[in-house]
């Protein structure tokens, strides 16, 4: 039987290829004018904190005796309604979760790393400070540590909660923003300014303590930057504010007669 050579199967298909991977969804996703939107809304929900708490006050009758007592609790709601305003515009807006869009999110730097980078920052604006020679002022946080209830409260505020909200502010909201259009070295140096700024006024209005904290700043963008973690940088945030709490209190003549 002769071979009657290959048949005319018509035309063929061609084999079904692989879609490409769709594009990677850009970071991130907020704008200028989201950030400006909250930093206008940041001063009306911190005075909606101090309204909540005195009329909570009013309505029990019971003025607390320490200032600290009414003070802290306005700030945290404060902050709280700050970073409910981000929350509900990422979810309503861009459909976005709020932790992980300001990576909050583990870091592969272990915690004695970001320890030891907390600390190491905390002796590098020493030595910025003594530079400067920035003037020894009082600010609010230390004029109201005269008695251990006091004390304790603004030491876990400043360890616990302080880190937090700043970093997710600074590190977490605004740098990002700012790294994608200016890169990292100005976009670090970008968020670490209004960072000092922000204690401007707390230090007697010195602009020494501003580039100062604004330094200390630009440390926690490089941890934020280099680790991809916000998370990471304010556990670097707390550790320098543990150092300078120690250094605090062993330097305070009449810490033993607040116990």
């Amino acid at each position: 039987m002769m071979d009657e050579g290959p048949r005319d199967l018509g035309p063929q298909l061609p084999a079904e290829e692989t879609p490409p991977p769709p594009p990677p969804e850009p970071y991130p996703f907020w704008t200028y004018v989201d950030v400006l939107l909250i930093a206008a809304m940041a001063v009306p929900c911190m005075a909606l904190g101090i309204l909540l708490v005195r009329g909570v006050v009013w309505l029990f009758h019971r003025h607390p005796a320490l200032l600290v007592v009414e003070l802290l609790p306005a700030q945290i709601l404060g902050y709280l309604l700050v970073f409910g305003a981000i929350a509900v515009m990422f979810r309503a807006q861009y459909g976005k979760p709020f932790w992980r869009s300001l990576a909050w999110v583990p870091s592969r730097v272990p915690f004695i790393g970001i320890a030891i980078a907390g600390v190491a920052t905390a002796f590098g604006v020493a030595i910025a400070a003594s530079l400067l020679k920035t003037p020894e002022v009082s600010n609010p946080m230390t004029d109201m540590m005269q008695d251990r209830t006091s004390l304790f409260l603004l030491t876990f505020f400043g360890i616990a909660v302080a880190p937090i909200a700043e970093e997710l502010a600074f590190r977490g909201f605004l740098q990002p923003l700012l790294v994608s259009s200016l890169g990292p070295a100005y976009g670090i140096l970008g968020a670490a300014i209004p960072f000092g700024l922000l204690h401007y006024r707390e230090y007697g209005n010195s602009w020494r303590h501003a580039v100062v904290i604004s330094l200390a700043g630009a440390g926690f963008g490089i941890m934020r930057y280099s680790t991809g973690s916000t998370r990471a940088a304010a556990a670097m945030h707390a550790c320098y504010n543990t150092f300078l709490f120690l250094v605090l209190y062993s330097t305070r003549k009449d810490l033993p007669h607040l116990w």
